[in-house]
């Protein structure tokens, strides 16, 4: 039996178990399984994975993804770039499991945008610099789209939410959401912009996907933006993942 599963904490919710578990129900993938794995420290997971030599792949969620790079033994270089791990491949043959780092972040984020672009689509505006945030960054670099980072307390290389102005939000055109404003159950927050200078001709992606349309898209959207939740995204980073650990 090839066991995959999640490793975070707490994990009181998860998408990865319903979704892998529907996956092999559906497609008839026999003799796998997914568990979840809640480890309060990183380092738990090499004593994980020593009890579980049918361990094939692992998911990485809050707040490991980080925290596991140590314990690898190979990175892929959008995950070296991005700073982050959120999938692991294990080869468990050897004498010694051999641990692959990947993003699936990144792939999701840029496979779901990228139909969604059209020639106006030049520059982004990315609300929050957290660690969903470094993907977004990652992808939007990798397409040669320019952007700003819009935060609420000054960092470096970012500006606050009081300086988003028409004229900023006329030069740039993709509106990108990284912050949990919005999620269930902050139903009426949103990122502190000026909605009522975007227009029809942006493009407004938030990555919360519960509820289906957050305050931030349905703002955008009442001023014509087109707009873009985060599900697919995460339907597409596990569908990679299940690519990786099979590959």
């Amino acid at each position: 039996m090839r066991t995959f599963g999640l490793i975070g904490y707490p994990l009181s919710h998860s998408f990865s178990k319903k979704f892998f578990s529907e996956k092999f129900e559906k497609e008839q993938i026999a003799n796998c399984k997914y568990e979840l794995f809640p480890i309060e420290k990183a380092d738990e997971m090499m004593g994980l994975i020593n009890k579980n030599p049918s361990l094939c792949g692992l998911n990485v969620t809050i707040p490991h993804k980080l925290n596991v790079i140590p314990f690898l033994t190979e990175i892929d270089d959008a995950a070296k770039n991005i700073g982050a791990v959120n999938c692991i491949s294990i080869d468990q043959s050897g004498n010694k499991p051999v641990l692959k780092g990947y993003n699936t972040d990144a792939y999701g984020f840029a496979e779901s945008l990228k139909p969604l672009l059209e020639k106006h689509h030049q520059k982004a505006l990315i609300f929050g610099d957290g660690g969903a945030a470094k993907a977004v960054k990652y992808v939007l670099e990798q397409l040669q789209i320019p952007f700003l980072v819009v935060v609420r307390n000054p960092v470096a290389n970012a500006i606050l939410y009081s300086a988003v102005t028409a004229e900023i939000l006329d030069e740039y055109k993709i509106l990108v959401n990284t912050t949990p404003l919005g999620m269930l159950p902050n139903l009426d927050s949103f990122p502190p912009i000026p909605y009522q200078f975007i227009t029809d001709q942006h493009l407004a992606y938030d990555l919360v996907y519960n509820p289906e349309e957050p305050a931030f898209l349905i703002k955008a959207k009442a001023q014509g933006a087109k707009i873009k939740n985060g599900l697919e995204m995460l339907y597409l980073q596990a569908e990679r993942s299940w690519y990786i650990w099979n590959t």
